[in-house]
């Protein structure tokens, strides 16, 4: 059995050694637009360890399987967005690659997502901060 799960992708799914199912920083029910089908799907996120991740389930275990994942550090920007996509509760979370719009139930969750979200922005792009190693103080 072992064996045939790891050939059809069974197992603990480990994105980039994160273990999502459980201790997760934010988690909960926002509708997403989808990247191709500009249709509204209600899908469940998790944000860990400087991922943002989604499923089609809220009952997530080592063997669930993320349809997604956001990588913080390549956030570049977090905002509201209910008069660009004209939805109440909106947000927009803009990458490296693109944007991706996102509407809570409630004002509330909107503003604790943007607001955790924002907190792993500048958490995550301080660590990369850290491990730049350039020497700037001689720069002239």
């Amino acid at each position: 059995m072992a064996m045939l799960n790891s050939l059809f992708g069974k197992g603990k799914q480990q994105v980039g050694d994160v273990e999502f199912w459980h201790g997760h920083e934010r988690a909960g029910w926002l509708m997403k637009q989808g990247e191709f089908i500009k249709s509204w799907r209600r899908r469940y996120f998790v944000l860990k360890q400087g991922k943002i991740f989604w499923f089609k389930s809220d009952v997530i275990t080592p063997d669930s399987i993320p349809r997604g994942v956001i990588e913080v550090n390549k956030c570049l920007s977090i905002k509201g967005a209910e008069d660009v996509i004209n939805k109440p509760f909106a947000f927009e979370i803009s990458t490296t690659e693109n944007s991706m719009y996102f509407v809570a139930d409630k004002d509330k969750e909107k503003e604790d997502w943007i607001n955790s979200i924002g907190r792993a922005i500048v958490r995550h792009s301080k660590s990369m901060l850290d491990n730049d190693q350039g020497d700037y103080t001689n720069s002239m």
